[in-house]
């Protein structure tokens, strides 16, 4: 797997005639999940909106709601350039209402995630009251990219982010006007990144974080290879981090190609059991380091589609978690990502806790 021209590894597309190889169906399909880290853009030409996301939450397994973070999707393309993303959160609001209005038995975007630029600093409060003026009582929580690697000097997936960031005196003016208006700050970093995430979770300790994609672990470039060395120097920084009462963590993200999966590029998918043998050793450690009630699986999708169905993911998930306790499971699945964004749910879609 290569650079392309511009030095930066590309999100392969997913492709409906490998992923339809997949013969799986959904275990457990009465267990209710809670999808907390979506996307709905247009990337290589090809949509995935609302038919493409209900088509896949319909898949088989019970998904009755799902929290939709920021992918740089319908913007606005007239006025000031940092009330711009506003247009992407008024767009998913609609996209919501629409599958209310079609009947969805899955709550769409119960929550929004959206981005805002926090170097704005206390400015950033104009950004917050136009997403909020759209969201339809939706928006959950800001997303600013910190991520950035020093051995990828051009970026990885995009342009890097400034060094730094979460020292900054601007970018915590604008995580303290989140604070004020109870709105969750999903963290998108690198792995070696960590330890400065925890040094903000410790100097603002009352600013809610949700960690994404357990810290996207690079497995690409000079980390190929490493893997070990990688994850224990992920654990070590991990356990840190759990230390801060105010961090929690999305677990998935393990198909994005920086992380260095090459499913892809087999004759069909993986099965779910040879996911859920990978996988293990991270899902344990961020169980066993927060607590299931600090934990919440996710699909990433459409990133993580490249990869493996809708199916086959939330499968692999279940059967690590086949031996824990049902307040556990229901934590993981569902319980965590309703407290942690403050989802109000119709009743109908409620989970049901043993």
């Amino acid at each position: 797997m290569g650079l392309d021209v511009t030095g930066r590894y590309r999100y392969p597309a997913p492709d409906p005639a490998w992923l339809s190889l997949s013969a799986e169906a959904a275990i457990e399909p009465g267990l209710p999940i809670v999808d907390p880290h979506h996307h709905l853009w247009i990337e290589h030409e090809a949509p995935y909106l609302l038919d493409e996301l209900l088509g896949d939450v319909g898949s088989g397994h019970k998904v009755i709601a799902t929290v939709f973070v920021q992918a740089h999707y319908g913007y606005r393309t007239s006025g000031p350039a940092h009330l711009a993303p506003a247009g992407e959160t008024e767009k998913v609001a609609r996209a919501a209402r629409e599958a209310r209005e079609r009947g969805a038995s899955t709550e769409i975007a119960a929550g929004i995630v959206a981005f805002a630029d926090l170097t704005l600093g206390e400015r950033v409060e104009e950004t917050l009251w136009a997403h909020l003026e759209v969201a339809e009582g939706r928006l959950r929580g800001i997303r600013h990219s910190v991520s950035r690697d020093e051995l990828f000097p051009d970026g990885i997936v995009l342009r890097p982010a400034p060094a730094g960031l979460l020292a900054r005196a601007d970018y915590r003016a604008g995580l303290a006007r989140l604070q004020s208006h109870d709105l969750v700050f999903d963290a998108m970093l690198y792995h070696r990144q960590i330890p400065e995430l925890t040094h903000l979770a410790r100097a603002m300790p009352d600013l809610r974080i949700v960690l994404d994609h357990i810290g996207c672990i690079i497995g690409v470039g000079p980390y190929e290879g490493k893997e070990d060395e990688t994850f224990r120097q992920w654990r070590r920084d991990m356990a840190e981090l759990a230390q801060c009462p105010n961090v929690r963590v999305k677990i998935g993200g393990f198909g994005m190609i920086v992380c260095g999966p090459r499913w892809h590029e087999n004759a069909a998918p993986p099965a779910s059991i040879t996911l859920a043998e990978q996988w293990a050793p991270y899902v344990e450690t961020c169980v066993t380091l927060f607590g299931a009630d600090r934990c919440m699986f996710e699909s990433n999708f459409p990133v993580d589609k490249a990869m493996y169905p809708y199916v086959t993911l939330w499968n692999a998930f279940k059967r690590l978690t086949a031996g824990v306790s049902v307040d556990e499971r229901t934590a993981l699945f569902s319980g965590t990502a309703i407290d942690t964004y403050g989802l109000l749910l119709p009743a109908a879609t409620e989970p049901a806790h043993g």
